[in-house]
């Protein structure tokens, strides 16, 4: 089992590049970056986790540039959004992006994507709500055929345009992973459908226990003709329990992610001498 690290970057947080080596030293295989491109001032979707919504996520930077600082800061560490919101973004210039990043990282990119919760800044963006994941899922379709081919044409129902030249192509082959964020059921099954993983979060309250729905998964795996290898599980906001990661590595999982504060350095590197602790005692 893998573990990760995600923190909101912002001007009063630890830059990306001294955050990237700090983990790289302590033994983590990869950081994590979410996106906000704002948050509307009238705040009508409630935040998920419940509570007042931290200021972090109207102030954090955007996640491929603050990927690429700590990309050029390390030499091993995988670089990953968590996660991207495609549907807030134009699909031909995120493929742009993705390749691109993923060729000055030398290949350490792992593309997490989401539907997104908020209504409203989706809105701004003129994504409907209704929409997000069908919008995400021809999206990313459509990046897949600018990363693949070599003269790349799309044509759904909410994603057209025609034969043209894009590069850089990725580094990695065929494409960087798409690892699908979301709640069981739903984006278990996109993940299946589209993706190379699956990201469920278990601050969220729908989570007991997140490897209580490993079984099913496995099952909905095989259904769809994919193994637990092609599309592995990525925790999202575990806590600082051996017991439990333990028991999500003897279960299955293939990578936890820690969610640290948006912080500095004196508040953040005490929390990463733990968990390289907790990494050194599980393996």
């Amino acid at each position: 089992m893998e573990f990760g690290a995600a923190m909101f970057f912002t001007d009063y947080s630890m830059s990306p590049a001294a955050l990237g080596r700090a983990l790289e030293a302590r033994g983590f295989e990869s950081v994590w970056a979410p996106e906000h491109s704002h948050i509307p001032s009238s705040r009508a979707t409630p935040f998920p986790q419940g509570g007042e919504l931290p200021r972090q996520y109207y102030e954090v930077m955007d996640p491929f540039v603050s990927l690429t600082a700590a990309a050029a800061a390390t030499k091993q560490l995988r670089i990953a959004t968590g996660v991207c919101l495609v549907a807030q973004r134009d699909p031909i210039q995120t493929a742009k992006l993705v390749a691109s990043i993923d060729r000055i990282s030398g290949g350490r990119f792992l593309f997490g994507v989401g539907g997104g919760w908020n209504a409203e800044e989706m809105a701004d963006h003129g994504t409907p709500f209704a929409a997000r994941f069908a919008l995400m899922r021809e999206r990313i379709a459509a990046m897949k055929a600018i990363w693949t081919e070599d003269e790349p044409e799309y044509h759904g129902e909410l994603v057209a345009f025609a034969k043209m030249k894009s590069g850089p192509k990725p580094l990695q082959k065929p494409h960087p992973p798409v690892i699908v964020g979301g709640a069981f059921p739903y984006a278990a099954r996109r993940a299946l459908r589209y993706g190379d993983g699956w990201v469920p979060h278990a601050a969220r309250p729908q989570y007991p226990d997140v490897t209580a729905f490993m079984p099913q998964f496995r099952e909905m795996a095989a259904a769809a003709g994919r193994s637990l290898a092609e599309v592995p599980v990525t925790v999202f906001g575990v806590a600082e329990d051996r017991d439990l990661l333990a028991r999500y590595r003897d279960r299955g999982i293939a990578r936890v992610v820690v969610s640290l504060p948006a912080a500095t350095a004196e508040e953040v590197l005490p929390i990463l001498d733990r968990w390289a602790e907790l990494i050194r005692r599980i393996g």
